[in-house]
C-alpha cells in the first residue's frame, strides 16, 4: 500500500514538474514574442483558479473577475520581468493578483479587509502591480487602449494613473458608481480581447 502511495506521489511530482515546465515554456514565449496563443494558454489555465482563489478570500464574483483580468493584463505586460530562478510561474502568478488586491483595498477603503496571506508563497513580483503600470512598460497595453471606447478609457485612467477610487471617479464624472463599474468591466474585457487577438 504505502509502495503504491509513493509512486503516487512521484508522478504527481513529476506532473507538476512538466507543467511547470510548459508554464515557463509559455512564459517566455509571451515575454520575447507577445505569443498570443501562449498568453491564451496561460489565460486559460490561471483564470478561474485565481478567480476561485479570490472568492475564497471574500470578494463578490463581479470583484474576483475584474482582479483576474488586471492580473492577467499584467502576465502579460510583465512577463519579461519573471525570473525562474525566484519561484514558480505559479507563485508569480499568484502573487501579482494578491497585491492588486491589496492595492484595491487601500483605495476603496469601504472595502472590508482581507487578508491574503495564506497562499504559501513568497513575494517574488513587485509590489503594486497594476493593470496600466505608471511606466507602460508595454506598448501593446498603449495601442489597446486607443482602441478601446473614450468613456472606458477615462475610467481606467482615473483608476490606475490617479490612483482615484470608483467613488470619487463616478463624482467626478458626474455618473452613478454603478456605471463607473460597468465601464470598468467592459474596458477590462476589451483589453483582455485586443491583447489577445489584436483585434
Amino acid at each position: 500500500m504505502l509502495a503504491v502511495m509513493d509512486s503516487a506521489d512521484r508522478q504527481k511530482d513529476r506532473d507538476k514538474q512538466t507543467q511547470e515546465a510548459l508554464f515557463r515554456a509559455l512564459i517566455k514565449r509571451v515575454a520575447q514574442n507577445h505569443d498570443r496563443q501562449a498568453f491564451a494558454g496561460l489565460f486559460d489555465h490561471f483564470a478561474p483558479r485565481l478567480k476561485s482563489f479570490m472568492m475564497r478570500k471574500n470578494a463578490s464574483a463581479e470583484l474576483a473577475e475584474d482582479l483576474v483580468q488586471e492580473a492577467m493584463i499584467a502576465v502579460w505586460t510583465k512577463a519579461g520581468l519573471y525570473e525562474p530562478a525566484k519561484g514558480s510561474v505559479t507563485t508569480w502568478v499568484f502573487t501579482i493578483a494578491r497585491n492588486l488586491r491589496i492595492d484595491r483595498i487601500r483605495r476603496d477603503v469601504h472595502m472590508p479587509m482581507s487578508e491574503l496571506g495564506d497562499y504559501d508563497a513568497p513575494s517574488d513580483a513587485p509590489e503594486g502591480e497594476e493593470l496600466l503600470g505608471r511606466k507602460q512598460e508595454d506598448g501593446m497595453v498603449s495601442k489597446a487602449l486607443g482602441n478601446i471606447p473614450d468613456e472606458q478609457r477615462q475610467v481606467l485612467l482615473l483608476s490606475f494613473v490617479e490612483d482615484m477610487p470608483q467613488s470619487e471617479i463616478a463624482a467626478r464624472l458626474a455618473i452613478p458608481l454603478g456605471t463607473v463599474k460597468s465601464r470598468m468591466r467592459l474596458a477590462y474585457g476589451h483589453l483582455r480581447r485586443i491583447l489577445e487577438t489584436g483585434l
